[in-house]
């Protein structure tokens, strides 16, 4: 339980910054897209090494970049929009992955690789997850001011600047970085909910991105504590209770939020 913790903590220390910025450039449907297509990869990498650490990363990384840049080079190339693309692509990487587990390993590798297994974590897993949060945290110290003003107006920041392009790319390596890693605890389905959920909350009691992605760690981490409370107490799966406490958040956001909720309307 202490180390389903420590590593929540530090998934939710790296999403929401990432979460932040996929709602407000509409990219929430591309995270989703990215985290299923992590597992061809990572199923690759269990088909070589088992549940190697190492190797699932690896190929979970591989895949999630590959994916990102066919999804571009087919929306430059076709009529396709970048979204059908990256829709084809997580469909047919999501089954793919499902396929290679299942001609090696048992119906529960495939839920853990599915599912996550947060209870699980071991010290190597623990450091990657430490790891990537930092990581994660230093970049965005870098890229924040031509991300907030790429995002805001990208005709001005290309107008006098060219660091728009840069920031872009490297929010979309930290993005396939954060779901590879989240990966190993919650699984390539819930992954991204822990990003998204508690930036959706996050963004409907307050307009300040800052205060948004502070409102978003804090929500995912609270989430984190409570969905492992649950779980200890209800014997429920842990990865999802996770989820579900931070959906239970949302709706309540939806609600009463300060910043958009249905009651402030």
């Amino acid at each position: 339980m202490r180390r389903a913790l420590v590593g929540c903590l530090a998934l939710s220390l790296a999403g929401a910054p990432i979460g932040t910025f996929l709602l407000l450039r509409r990219m929430s449907l591309v995270g989703d897209a990215l985290a299923h297509a992590i597992l061809p990869g990572a199923a690759l990498g269990y088909l070589v090494a088992g549940l190697s650490l190492g190797a699932m990363t690896l190929g979970g990384l591989i895949a999630g970049f590959v994916v990102a840049l066919l999804a571009g080079l087919v929306a430059r190339a076709t009529t396709l929009r970048e979204d059908a693309s990256l829709a084809a692509f997580y469909l047919l990487s999501l089954a793919l992955g499902v396929v290679i587990i299942s001609t090696r390993g048992s119906n529960v590798d495939l839920l853990r690789v599915l599912f996550g297994s947060v209870l699980a974590l071991d010290d190597a897993t623990l450091l990657l997850l430490a790891a990537v949060s930092t990581v994660t945290l230093l970049v965005f110290a870098l890229i924040y001011r031509p991300l907030t003003l790429e995002t805001a107006d990208p005709g001005f920041l290309a107008s006098v600047s060219r660091a728009g392009g840069v920031a872009h790319l490297a929010f979309l390596a930290l993005l396939v970085l954060n779901l590879v890693a989240g990966f190993h605890a919650l699984g390539t389905l819930l992954s991204v909910g822990l990003m998204i959920l508690p930036a959706a909350a996050a963004r409907l009691w307050t307009r300040s991105v800052g205060a948004m992605m502070a409102s978003a760690a804090a929500i995912g981490f609270a989430s984190s504590l409570a969905g492992l409370l649950l779980s200890y107490a209800l014997g429920w799966p842990t990865g999802p209770a996770i989820i579900l406490c931070a959906g239970v958040v949302y709706a309540l956001s939806l609600a009463f939020g300060r910043a958009g909720g249905l009651a402030r309307r």
